[in-house]
């Protein structure tokens, strides 16, 4: 069973005695200098930007997703990793070098890293490239959909069973809002549910998020699945 930490945002960090895989990593304010009401309400903790993972993940080309503050501690920390993205981040992460494993990521496409297998699926999202991403570790399978609006395509592409679900709730920028998700949720029937998307550049209250198995993660603490 992977420790899944949230470092806010839709950024994710699971890790066993074997890996570590981070997703969607936001640790800035390169949001802000874009758009200015969209500040940090959380301040950066940097602890999380020494992290040397195996495995590097991007859903999607959107500043708070692959972010060019945050990727290159990673990229340019003198080790190697598989970096998962479609093909906007590919083409932009390649430009780093180093002795990375740089793999485009597309709907369908299947990686092994270790015990750990991913497998991208579809997502509906202003980025026509976006993905989700279910990631099994021989344990349990948890599926991050990635920025998405409910789109019944979607299920084409998952497995039978999900122990754990991430998926947006903010209702903006072409995200799933807190009914949407909701009905997404109960569609999947996950053992575990996990809003993400909120509390970054928003006041959203996710209590208001009405799911059966709803987990509230805090960030930069262990999510309790």
């Amino acid at each position: 069973m992977l420790k899944v930490t949230w470092l806010g945002q839709a950024g994710l960090l699971l890790e066993d005695p074997n890996i570590r895989i981070i997703v969607d990593p936001y640790l800035s304010n390169s949001v802000e200098k874009v758009n200015p009401k969209n500040y940090r309400r959380k301040e950066v903790d940097a602890s999380f930007l020494s992290i040397a993972p195996h495995v590097l993940l991007c859903t999607h080309n959107h500043l708070d997703h692959a972010d060019p503050e945050t990727l290159p501690h990673y990229l340019n920390n003198g080790n190697a990793m598989d970096v998962l993205a479609p093909r906007a981040v590919w083409e932009e992460v390649r430009k780093s070098g180093g002795s990375h494993n740089y793999v485009l990521f597309r709907r369908h496409t299947q990686w092994t890293c270790g015990h750990v297998r991913f497998t991208a699926v579809k997502a509906e999202h202003s980025d026509d490239e976006a993905i989700g991403v279910i990631i099994d570790d021989g344990d349990k399978t948890y599926y991050i959909t990635g920025d998405t609006l409910y789109n019944s395509e979607i299920f084409e592409d998952l497995p039978g069973k999900i122990d754990v679900l991430f998926l947006p709730v903010n209702g903006a920028g072409n995200n799933m809002n807190m009914h949407d998700a909701g009905r997404f949720a109960s569609r999947i029937k996950a053992k575990a549910v996990v809003p993400l998307h909120w509390g970054m550049f928003d006041e959203i209250n996710p209590e208001e998020f009405i799911c059966t198995n709803r987990v509230i993660p805090r960030i930069y603490e262990e999510i309790a699945l």
